[in-house]
């Protein structure tokens, strides 16, 4: 991790230890080298420094556009790998973003939802995830985060001292399914997208707590 990267994820750690509690597990199913898309539910504004902080490698995040324009703050998130990108889908320039990271050999955090969930339930998945596995044949990793909407959902003001969980699940490979959807034509390379995009929500709805 480059230094300013590693200060403040130690930072968002002891944060997250001393306040919520967390607990992080399966974070050792993240391949410790080579691309990979850490694709996890979203409930609150938590949930970015959530699952960066629990990967032990340096991440790459999506941002609305606007927050780079806001002053300090537009420092921050650069800081932190943070990559621009367009709310309304009008612009194609945060998947080239994300695709370019990707090439690098670098882990991009991305929430399939697309959105903050109002309730805490899980939302069906946009075909965004899938059309970004597709350029990149990066592998999938799906993540739960628990408890980060009774901590901080979009109705309050200040986070609660909620528990907290991460749980990392087992990486997922779509090369068969992009390789034959693309022998197939246009049509169905574009069909695939909301599948992959599907099959990432449920996986990320599959991982369940550790008992303890």
């Amino acid at each position: 991790m480059r230094p300013l990267y590693r200060f403040y994820w130690l930072l968002f750690r002891s944060v997250f230890t001393l306040y919520f509690r967390w607990r992080v597990h399966g974070e050792n199913h993240i391949p410790q080298s080579g691309p990979v898309i850490l694709a996890s539910n979203h409930a609150s504004f938590l949930d970015p420094p959530l699952v960066g902080s629990a990967a032990r490698r340096e991440a790459s995040y999506l941002a609305r556009e606007s927050l780079f324009r806001v002053p300090l703050l537009g420092a921050l998130i650069r800081s932190i790998n943070a990559l621009p990108v367009d709310r309304e889908g009008k612009s194609p320039r945060g998947l080239k973003s994300i695709v370019a990271r990707l090439a690098e050999g670098k882990p991009v955090v991305l929430f399939p939802e697309g959105t903050r969930s109002l309730d805490g339930c899980l939302l069906p998945a946009r075909s965004g995830v899938g059309l970004a596995v597709a350029k990149s044949g990066a592998p999938v990793v799906p993540v739960r985060v628990f408890g980060s909407f009774e901590a901080y959902s979009r109705k309050m003001w200040l986070p609660r001292p909620r528990k907290i969980s991460v749980v990392f699940g087992q990486p997922i490979r779509f090369d068969e399914t992009i390789e034959a959807a693309r022998a197939q034509g246009k049509a169905r390379m574009k069909a695939v997208y909301p599948e992959i995009s599907e099959r990432i929500m449920a996986s990320i709805a599959s991982l369940e707590l550790p008992k303890s």
